[in-house]
C-alpha cells in the first residue's frame, strides 16, 4: 500500500468534482456509465426522476427520460436483447435498484440465489400462493412477450413492506430480485417483465459465475467507480488493495480513490454556473465523506418525518464556486407547469437562481 496523498478540503472538493464528471460531463449516457459504473434509480418523481437529476449535471445535452430511453429504447421501438447495452437491477451489497452494464449481471448471481432462501416479503423466497401463480406467469410472458402484473387480474393481494400489493405484482417482483425474470420496458411507474433471455445479450447470460473473492473485488471496486473518494471497509480495501490511493484530509477520515484518478488532483476546477445536485448524488451519497470533503451534513429527508425535517422533502443542495452553500427545495406542479419553490436556504453571497431556471427548462416548466 502507498503511503497516503495528504490534501486540503479544497483539494479534494476540485478532485471530486472533476472525477465525478461535474466539470468536464460526458458525451453520452453510455459513457457516464462505463466511468459510475452503475447510476441509482428511484421512482419518485418530486421535481424529476432521481437518476435525470443525476445525470444532467455530468452528460452533455441530457434530456428527461434519457436514461430509461438508453436502457430499453423508445416505447414504439423497444431494444431486442443483442441491442442491450444496459439493464436494471439491484446491487448487492445496499439492494438499490440500478442500471448496469451486462457485463454486471455474472457478480448479481450469486445474491440473486441468496435471495431465494431468505424470509422477506420484499424479496425472498416465494410463498405458496406465490409459487402456485409462478407457471401462470411464466407461461403468459413466453407467449405473449413482456407484461406487467396488471395482466394477471383477479389472482388475490400479498402483503409487502409498504402496505398491500397484488399477488402477481408481488411474484413478478420477487422473480425479478432472483433474476428469473428482468425489466423489458417502462410505462411511466409500470414495469413491464420478461424473460432475461430477451432482455440480455446471450453472451452475458453464458458467462460463468465468478468466484467469491472476484465478485467481491468487482463490488469494491464498482464503489470507488461510483464515488470516486471513497470510505472503505477492511474486506474492500483488501480486495481492491493494488488499484487504490489512501487520501488523508486535514483531519478526517482516511479516504480512498482509484490509483489512476490521482492526477485529478493536480490545477484548478473549471468555472461553472451554480447547480442543483440531486439527493442521491455520488458526489453527496457519503454523509461522512460529505461532512470531511464539503463540510455540509446532508441528509435526504424524503423519508424523515415531517416535524423532524431539517431542510425539506427533497431538498437539493447548491454546488457554487467549488462549495456547497445551501439548498433549494422544489416541486414541479406538472398541471400548472411551474417550478414551486418550497424553500430556500443559502449562504450569504450565494444565489440559485439560474440553478433554478436551468432545472425549470430541464422538466419543460416556468
Amino acid at each position: 500500500m502507498s503511503r497516503a496523498l495528504h490534501v486540503s478540503p479544497a483539494t479534494a472538493r476540485r478532485f471530486m468534482q472533476r472525477a465525478l464528471l461535474l466539470d468536464q460531463p460526458a458525451t453520452t449516457v453510455g459513457d457516464a456509465i462505463a466511468h459510475h459504473g452503475f447510476i441509482q434509480i428511484d421512482p419518485i418523481n418530486v421535481c424529476g426522476r432521481m437518476h435525470d437529476l443525476i445525470l444532467r449535471n455530468r452528460v452533455a445535452n441530457y434530456r428527461e427520460g434519457d436514461l430509461m430511453r438508453h436502457v430499453h429504447g423508445a416505447e414504439d421501438a423497444p431494444l431486442l436483447a443483442e441491442q442491450r447495452v444496459a439493464f436494471e437491477h439491484h446491487q448487492p451489497a445496499t439492494g438499490n435498484l440500478v442500471v448496469f452494464e451486462p457485463e454486471a449481471w455474472p457478480h448479481l448471481l450469486s445474491a440473486m440465489r441468496a435471495r431465494t432462501r431468505i424470509s422477506s416479503a420484499w424479496s425472498g423466497r416465494l410463498t405458496k400462493a406465490e409459487r402456485e401463480l409462478v407457471p401462470r406467469i411464466m407461461a403468459a410472458i413466453t407467449e405473449r412477450g413482456p407484461l406487467a402484473s396488471d395482466a394477471f387480474a383477479g389472482v388475490g393481494q400479498s402483503r409487502q413492506i409498504w402496505g398491500q400489493a397484488t399477488l402477481a405484482k408481488a411474484t413478478m417482483q420477487k422473480l425479478f430480485f432472483h433474476g428469473e425474470l428482468l425489466i423489458a420496458r417502462r410505462k411511466g411507474s409500470r414495469r413491464f417483465y420478461d424473460l432475461p433471455e430477451r432482455v440480455l445479450p446471450a453472451a452475458i447470460l453464458k458467462l460463468s459465475k465468478p468466484k467469491p473473492s472476484e465478485t467481491a473485488r468487482w463490488e469494491a471496486h464498482l464503489k470507488l467507480r461510483q464515488r470516486r473518494l471513497a470510505l472503505l471497509k477492511r474486506a474492500e480495501l483488501a480486495a481492491v488493495e493494488d488499484l487504490v490511493q489512501p487520501v488523508q484530509i486535514t483531519d478526517g477520515p482516511l479516504l480512498h480513490c482509484l490509483r489512476e484518478d490521482v492526477p485529478l488532483f493536480e490545477g484548478a476546477s473549471s468555472d461553472k454556473p451554480p447547480r442543483l445536485i440531486a439527493p442521491l448524488d455520488p458526489l453527496i451519497y457519503d454523509r461522512r465523506v460529505t461532512q470531511a470533503v464539503w463540510d455540509f451534513d446532508y441528509t435526504w429527508e424524503v423519508y424523515t418525518p415531517p416535524a423532524k425535517r431539517v431542510r425539506g422533502y427533497y431538498a437539493l443542495p447548491v454546488l457554487s464556486n467549488g462549495e456547497l452553500v445551501g439548498h433549494v427545495d422544489p416541486k414541479a406542479d406538472r398541471n400548472n407547469r411551474k417550478l414551486v419553490i418550497v424553500s430556500r436556504k443559502l449562504r450569504r453571497g450565494h444565489a440559485a437562481t439560474d440553478a433554478v431556471r436551468g432545472l425549470a427548462q430541464f422538466l419543460g416548466l416556468k
